[in-house]
């Protein structure tokens, strides 16, 4: 263990894993959770208190979880968080209630920092003018995930609702034994600092973030794109089992499209579309692809449709990481858990609201005919959002360099 250097590959497997484990429960949370309600409306409701309680529980430990990755490394943290993940899945495998499926949510919620801890570990072995193209593999391992994740979940949901999650549980298992036995610490004992629980607050941990030289404004745009990508993540399975009639099994494909096009764009054209674009331009790119998908999914009348969106709209999955460089390149080395760590909070955030708005959008136009367009809402309102995120990119970019 000791011999090991960090590197790449390693925290590539790791988050492969992890994704292909998360990937694989997307397709039939829903689809659980309408096991223990009667209607299409209170199955709306339900789902959006489920992924309420985890957002919520998230958004208070991942400033804590990054402050600790600071102070003791990245190693133990995540393997927290695979621990976790296991309970997580397992667990809700056997639940007999909605309440015990709550209790789960905010347990495994509270104990999830691996996408922010990873992404500092990554921060931790790379020069920040190389962090763009890392992030942008580290994204390939979510696409990836996404591709084998969601199809496996949904052929195993069409069998039985609860196997994706048996299976899932076996994979956080499986990344927790490579955690301890394989993965190598990245941080260094001289670059670690004491941990603060006062620096943790999440709400501190923000204000903090926007200070950052060069950071400002960007807090917002990742709020919206972030709310705009949970609404997403929140609506889609109901939304498209409303509009289409979808099952887990087209869910599941469909979600598997988006992984090929994050894996692709992500793992293979990240390095070559910043050297040909900038950060900054890519982002603001990649912002306007994804206002126009969201409108276009919101407008959609065949299924097929939705997925010709998804291949199209490939410039989007180059956001995430632009941003994201750009923000640990303002941070101090020493400081990377806790920034990193305030994104993923504040990620974790829009999330606890994404389901607040997307749920009631479900709840509203449930009873309607498949194929109605006003089913889009949801996609609509996103639209909007990553509007808000454009402008306030474009203008804040704008700003910094007249500073120059």
């Amino acid at each position: 263990m000791k011999s090991r250097t960090a590197a790449m590959p390693f925290i590539m497997a790791a988050t492969l894993i992890d994704m292909m484990s998360i990937g694989l429960i997307i397709p039939v949370l829903p689809a659980l959770v309408g096991t223990f309600t009667g209607s299409q409306a209170e199955q709306a409701f339900w789902y959006g208190v489920v992924t309420f309680t985890f957002g919520l529980a998230n958004f208070f430990s991942s400033p804590v979880l990054g402050g600790l990755s600071d102070a003791y490394g990245r190693r133990p943290v995540l393997l927290i968080g695979f621990s976790g993940l296991a309970f997580s899945f397992l667990a809700t495998a056997t639940v007999t209630a909605l309440w015990m499926l709550i209790c789960v949510r905010v347990v495994s919620g509270s104990m999830m920092g691996n996408i922010s801890v990873s992404n500092a570990y990554v921060a931790d072995i790379t020069p920040p003018e190389d962090r763009g193209r890392r992030f942008g593999m580290l994204g390939a391992m979510f696409g990836i995930g996404f591709i084998l994740g969601p199809v496996t979940g949904g052929l195993l949901g069409a069998i039985d609702v609860r196997y994706p999650f048996f299976a899932a549980g076996c994979l956080a298992l499986l990344n927790l034994a490579y955690g301890w036995f394989v993965l190598p610490e990245s941080l260094p004992a001289e670059r670690r600092r004491p941990f603060d629980l006062r620096s943790a607050n999440p709400v501190k941990s923000l204000r903090g973030l926007a200070a950052l030289h060069g950071v400002g404004r960007l807090v917002i745009v990742i709020a919206c794109n972030g709310l705009a990508q949970f609404t997403l993540y929140t609506s889609w399975v109901l939304y498209t089992t409303f509009k289409f009639g979808w099952t887990p099994r087209e869910n599941g494909l469909s979600l598997a499209a988006v992984g090929i096009v994050s894996a692709v764009v992500q793992g293979l054209l990240m390095g070559r579309l910043i050297n040909g674009f900038g950060q900054r331009r890519l982002a603001l790119l990649g912002l306007s692809s994804s206002f126009i998908a969201y409108l276009l999914w919101g407008a959609a009348t065949e299924g097929w449709m939705m997925f010709a969106i998804i291949f199209c709209n490939f410039l989007s999955a180059t956001v995430q990481a632009s941003i994201q460089s750009l923000i640990s390149s303002a941070a101090d080395p020493s400081n990377q858990g806790r920034a990193l760590g305030a994104v993923g909070g504040l990620n974790s955030l829009m999330s606890v609201a994404a389901p607040l708005i997307g749920a009631p959008l479900l709840t509203m136009v449930s009873h309607l005919p498949k194929g109605d367009w006003k089913i889009g809402a949801p996609m609509f309102f996103c639209a909007a959002l990553q509007a808000v995120a454009l402008w306030l990119a474009a203008t804040h970019f704008r700003s910094q360099k007249l500073k120059q």
